[in-house]
Parts: structure tokens; C-alpha cells; sequence
């Protein structure tokens, strides 16, 4: 019972910060804990702010993980699939999205940004391959790079998001990944829409 509400308490500073940090990046632990946890149980759980960050990364991993993880088995469709995979990932970045500010700002390294994304980018890269032997991707960059460069793209439309700039539901940033895969804008806006009715599996977060 102790270790389950100490499991149930940490998960609650976790979402404190996420909020917290999602509203101001620089926030401090004496932030997180007026958000709504006590400070000593703030302290009890993580000794410094870096330690905190380093929570709320290993639960975005997590999540990541979660959601590569649940991902359908590949289909003759590529274009589809990676619209699915797009529509099941955003959820996921957008709840994480404060994490973008912080590697910006250093409290996450780029070995342990890199680690984070591994496997969506990993899955990426299959169905970018996939995509090039159906002839449906285009094939001036290869299948890694192209996922890198794309990745890029998602990672700067969630800081916009993060900044107020725009909102998304996944359905835009789908259709966008479509088109910088190489697929028509109104081939990707149509496959986005069928893969919408067709029930995209929920990303869990």
C-alpha cells in the first residue's frame, strides 16, 4: 500500500511539472509545488529540479514507447500507415511538448533527446522504407533522413503549438507529414480523412 501511494504521489508531482513547465520552462521546484504539491513531498520525491525533468523525460519515453508499441502491423497502404502513426504520435508530443523548450535550454542533452525518440524514429524510418518500394514516398532522401527532416518539422509545429501560435488536433501536422513524404496534398488530406473514419487506435498517454 506505502509503495503504491508513493507511486500515486510521484505521478502527481510528474503532472504538476508537466503543467508547470509546459506554462513557463524556467519554473522551479518551489513553482511546481505551489501548482498544487507540497514542497516537502516535492523534495521527498526528487532532490533537484534536474532530477524532476528527468522524471517527466523517462514518463515522455515512456509514453513513446507505449505508443510504438501499439502500433498495427504494417499494411500494403504505407501512405496510411503513416498517417496512423503520425495521428497515434501527436497525443503524445503534445502532452510532452515542454520538453522541446527544455532541450533547447539544456536541462535535457541531446544523447538523452535522442534516446527518447529512438523508437518512433526507428518506426518511422520503416514505414518511410516501406513507402519508397511501394513508390508512394518519394526517393530523392533516403528513408532516415527523411524521417529526421520530418521529425524536425513535427518537433517545430509543437513548440508553435507550445507558443500559441497554432492548435492541432493531428489531422493538420498528418496531412503535412504526408505531403513532405512526397504524397499530393489532396491524396494525403483524403488518406488523413479515411484514416480518421476508419478509427485511428488512441495513443496512450
Amino acid at each position: 500500500m506505502r509503495r503504491r501511494d508513493a507511486r500515486a504521489t510521484r505521478a502527481r508531482i510528474i503532472d504538476a511539472a508537466r503543467r508547470e513547465l509546459t506554462r513557463d520552462p524556467d519554473s522551479r521546484l518551489e513553482d511546481i509545488a505551489a501548482a498544487g504539491v507540497a514542497r516537502r513531498t516535492v523534495y521527498v520525491h526528487f532532490a533537484c529540479r534536474a532530477a524532476l525533468v528527468e522524471g517527466l523525460a523517462a514518463e515522455a519515453a515512456e509514453a513513446i514507447r507505449r505508443a510504438v508499441a501499439g502500433a498495427p502491423a504494417p499494411t500494403p497502404d504505407a501512405v496510411a500507415d503513416l498517417a496512423r502513426f503520425v495521428l497515434m504520435v501527436w497525443p503524445v508530443g503534445d502532452r510532452y511538448r515542454a520538453l522541446i523548450r527544455l532541450a533547447r535550454g539544456h536541462d535535457l542533452a541531446r544523447a538523452r533527446v535522442d534516446e527518447l525518440l529512438t523508437p518512433a524514429r526507428d518506426m518511422a524510418t520503416r514505414v518511410f522504407a516501406h513507402g519508397r518500394r511501394q513508390g508512394v514516398f518519394q526517393t530523392t532522401v533516403p528513408p532516415d533522413p527523411l524521417g529526421r527532416a520530418i521529425e524536425a518539422q513535427l518537433l517545430a509545429l509543437l513548440d508553435c503549438a507550445d507558443c500559441g501560435l497554432w492548435s492541432d488536433d493531428g489531422t493538420g501536422i498528418a496531412t503535412t507529414t504526408l505531403i513532405a513524404a512526397g504524397v499530393a496534398p489532396d491524396t494525403a488530406a483524403a488518406k488523413v480523412d479515411q484514416v480518421r473514419k476508419s478509427g485511428s487506435p488512441p495513443s496512450p498517454v
